[in-house]
């Protein structure tokens, strides 16, 4: 029987995956020399974290394998980001996925760096049967209130899916949406369309406020994203409000403009 180096076990097992893994560290594990048991090591700790990770994959996928087994034909996924800024839009997403589609990196966009976050969201695009992204501004979200302007933001995000949704899911309460919903309660970090439409609609608004910030420099909303840190806050108290803010948010309603 031949005697393989740790450097060919080395690449043997950094090329394989799966099942071809599984059985490749059976077969170096019987081999007791130090070097090649931590090389085998190694590998058997990648296969756990692959394999729990297409558990959780799978798990994220099983509310909209039982929609589609309902009768459902197009769930989407659905949320939103910006609700509690001060300035900017209120963006919703909604994500139509495939059946059995898994997407490396998958999870709620809170979980997520701000790269990791526009990776997944290239991968959600690259996978996805449809996105559809829709930014209500921030007078309109004064003048309607924030349900209505939720509702409005998520009706228009359906609205640009193509084919069209005949089942909504959406993160915590039921919005009253025009087509079945079912609300799930961390919906963003356990069903993975609505996950997909989390990090998708962070990365479009925070792209959109950075693009704004070279307008606005005055606010920094490339650093914020129209969200009330101090630097923020400090700016309003300075320079005033501009058109991209809330005027009906508490620290916008006595701030002077300069618009």
């Amino acid at each position: 029987m031949r005697t393989y180096t740790v450097a060919e076990v080395r690449a043997d097992l950094a090329g394989a995956g799966g099942e071809q893994l599984r059985s490749l560290i059976e077969t170096h594990s019987r081999d007791t020399r130090a070097g090649i048991q931590a090389v085998v090591a190694s590998a058997a700790l990648r296969l756990r974290r692959e394999t729990a990770e297409a558990e959780r994959l799978t798990h994220l996928s099983s509310l909209e394998d039982d929609l589609r087994s309902a009768g459902f034909n197009h769930v989407a996924g659905l949320d939103e980001v910006g609700r509690g800024a001060l300035a900017g839009p209120l963006t919703a997403a909604a994500v139509v996925l495939p059946p059995g589609a898994r997407i490396e990196g998958l999870d709620d966009s809170k979980r997520l760096s701000p790269e990791r976050r526009v990776q997944v969201a290239e991968r959600v695009h690259a996978t996805a049967l449809c996105v559809g992204v829709a930014h209500v501004p921030a007078h309109v979200v004064d003048g309607l209130g924030m349900t209505a302007a939720l509702r409005w933001a998520m009706e228009r995000a359906l609205a640009l899916l193509e084919p069209a949704a005949d089942h909504a899911v959406t993160d915590g309460l039921r919005i009253g949406l025009s087509v079945p919903e079912t609300p799930v309660v961390k919906g963003d970090s356990s069903v993975a369309a609505v996950a997909a439409a989390s990090v998708v609609a962070k990365v479009a608004r925070d792209a959109l406020m950075t693009s704004l910030a070279h307008r606005y420099p005055e606010w920094g909303f490339d650093v914020n994203k129209g969200y009330g840190t101090a630097e923020h806050l400090s700016s309003i108290g300075h320079y005033g409000l501009c058109p991209l803010h809330r005027r009906s948010f508490g620290p916008c309603k006595d701030a002077p403009t300069l618009f």
